[in-house]
C-alpha cells in the first residue's frame, strides 16, 4: 500500500526519520512463506495481509504475528494491501477517538483518497450521519455519492458549512494541518471533537523546503486549554503507526481489524484501488499522490512489469480526473493501469 506518510518519510518531514539506505512501506499483502518456532494460527500458504515497521515494499517481508491478519476468502490481495492502514485509521479515529453516534455530523479532508473514502463508508454504516468532505473539483463526480455534502478544495469550506448547518459539526478528521486546525477548530459544535491525523501540507514539492515547513507550522492557530474549556471543544491527535510500533496498543488493533472484516464479509465496507503500479513505477506513483490525483489507493504490485511510458505521459491532476470519469463503470475491485 502507498499512503501519504511515504511521501512524508521521503522528504524527512517525520520525527526521527530512518537513515538510508532503506525500503519504504508500512502495509502488505501476499502469501506466508516461513513461520517462526512459537507462531501460531498460521499455515504455510495462508492469504494475509499485515503492519510493518517499514520494508514493506520488498519481495519478501518479515514481521511480528501479531501486525498479520488473514485475507477473507473473496478479497484480493490489492484489496488486501489497500486496507489496513485506511481503514483501521478511520475507524479508531471515529469510533474510538470521537464516539460517532447516530445523528452526529462528520468534515473530513481529501474525501477522495484512501482515509477519506474508508472514513465515508463507515459513517454510512451507522444512521443519519452527515458528511461533509473536501476534494479536488475533478473527483467531486466520482465520490459524490459516498459523501452527503462535497465542497471544492480550494473554497470556502467553513462558511459554507456553517451555511448548511449553522452551529458546525461534531467531528473534524484534518489530514491537513496549517490554517486548516483553526478552521476546524472554529466548525466544532461544542462537546465537537478535532482529531489531526496527517499534515500533508508539510509536504510542497520535490524535497524537503524548511521555508514550506515553517510556513505550515506557522499557520497553526496556538490552541488555548482555557479557550477549549469555555467552548467544550475536544482537540486530539492520532498516529497509527506509533500506536502499533512505539505504544504496542497491537491488541487494541487486532480487535479493531476483527470488526472491520467483520463489516467487509457483510459487505458493509470494501476498499477503493485507485490504481495498481510496478515497484520501478514508484516514483510515478508517489507523485500521483502528491498532485491528489489518486481516488483510493494506489498500490505496488512487486508482480506487475512497468507500464511503457509515452512521450506525453503526464500525472496532472485534471487528466488524471479524466482517466477516472473513464472507469466510472468499473467493477473488479477498481483496479486498473497506471494513468498515461
Amino acid at each position: 500500500g502507498l499512503n501519504f506518510i511515504d511521501l512524508m518519510v521521503r522528504q524527512g518531514n517525520i520525527d526521527n526519520p530512518p537513515k538510508t539506505p532503506l525500503v519504504p512501506g508500512f502495509e502488505c499483502s501476499g502469501i506466508v512463506e516461513a513461520l517462526g518456532d512459537s507462531v501460531k494460527g498460521f499455515e504455510i500458504g495462508d492469504r494475509v495481509m499485515a503492519f510493518v515497521n517499514y520494508n514493506a515494499w520488498a519481495e519478501v517481508v518479515c514481521t511480528p504475528v501479531e501486525f498479520v491478519y488473514k485475507i477473507p476468502d473473496d478479497m484480493s490481495f490489492s484489496e488486501a494491501a489497500a486496507f489496513p492502514m485506511n481503514f483501521v485509521t478511520a475507524y479508531m479515529m471515529l469510533f474510538e477517538v470521537a464516539n460517532l453516534r447516530e445523528g452526529m455530523s462528520v468534515l473530513v479532508h481529501s474525501a477522495g483518497g484512501g482515509v477519506g473514502q474508508a472514513v465515508a463508508q463507515l459513517c454510512s454504516t451507522i444512521p443519519n450521519v452527515t458528511v461533509f468532505g473536501t476534494a479536488s473539483s475533478f473527483k467531486h463526480e466520482a465520490i459524490k455519492d459516498s459523501v452527503t455534502h462535497l465542497f471544492d478544495r480550494n473554497a470556502d469550506y467553513v462558511q459554507e458549512v456553517k451555511r448548511i448547518s449553522t452551529d458546525g459539526v461534531d467531528i473534524v478528521l484534518d489530514c491537513l494541518c496549517g490554517e486548516n486546525t483553526g478552521k476546524g477548530l472554529s466548525l466544532l459544535k461544542p462537546l465537537g471533537t478535532y482529531i489531526l491525523y496527517g499534515s500533508s501540507n508539510m509536504v510542497t514539492g520535490e524535497t524537503k523546503s524548511f521555508f514550506s515547513f515553517a510556513k505550515s507550522w506557522w499557520q497553526v492557530e496556538k490552541v488555548n486549554p482555557i479557550k477549549l474549556y469555555e467552548e467544550n471543544k475536544v482537540i486530539a491527535g492520532f498516529s497509527l503507526l506509533n500506536l502499533l510500533f512505539k505504544q504496542n496498543r497491537g491488541g487494541l488493533i487486532k480487535s479493531v481489524m476483527d470488526k472491520l472484516l467483520n463489516l467487509y464479509n457483510n459487505k458493509k465496507i470494501k476498499p477503493v484501488v485507485d490504481s495498481l503500479w510496478a515497484l520501478e513505477e514508484v516514483k510515478e506513483a508517489m507523485q500521483r499522490i502528491h498532485d491528489r490525483g489518486n481516488i483510493g489507493k494506489l498500490i505496488l504490485d512487486v508482480e506487475k512489469a512497468p507500464t511503457p511510458l509515452m512521450a506525453n505521459d503526464s500525472t496532472e491532476t485534471s487528466e488524471a480526473g479524466e482517466e477516472e470519469e473513464d472507469h466510472e463503470g468499473d467493477n473488479e475491485n477498481k483496479e486498473r493501469m497506471p494513468f498515461i
